[in-house]
C-alpha cells in the first residue's frame, strides 16, 4: 500500500455513514486486504497510519496466525478501522 491508496482510503472511510459501511467500502477498494472494525481502546497504544476527523486506520501484518499493527506499508495484509478518539 502506498502513500496515496492510504489517503484514498481514509477519505473513502471518512465519507461513510458509520464504522461498518466504512469497512464495507475498504473491503471493496482494497481487496485483497482483510479489513475489520476495531475498537479504538484496543489500538489506544498504537499510531494509526492515517487519521481523519471521525475515522483512524491501522495497518495490520500477520505471521500466519497473530496479527500485530505495522507502520510498514510493504507488510500490510490489512486495515483495522477505529473511531478517532
Amino acid at each position: 500500500m502506498d502513500a496515496a491508496t492510504l489517503a484514498d482510503a481514509l477519505a473513502l472511510a471518512e465519507a461513510a455513514p458509520d464504522l461498518r459501511a466504512a469497512a464495507t467500502r475498504l473491503r471493496e477498494r482494497l481487496a485483497p486486504l482483510r479489513v475489520s472494525v476495531v475498537d479504538a481502546v484496543d489500538l489506544r497504544d498504537e499510531t494509526p497510519a492515517a487519521a481523519g476527523e471521525r475515522c483512524a486506520l491501522f495497518l495490520g501484518a500477520s505471521d500466519g496466525h497473530c496479527w500485530q499493527v505495522t507502520a510498514d506499508p510493504a507488510q500490510a495484509a490489512a486495515v483495522f478501522v477505529a473511531a478517532r478518539r
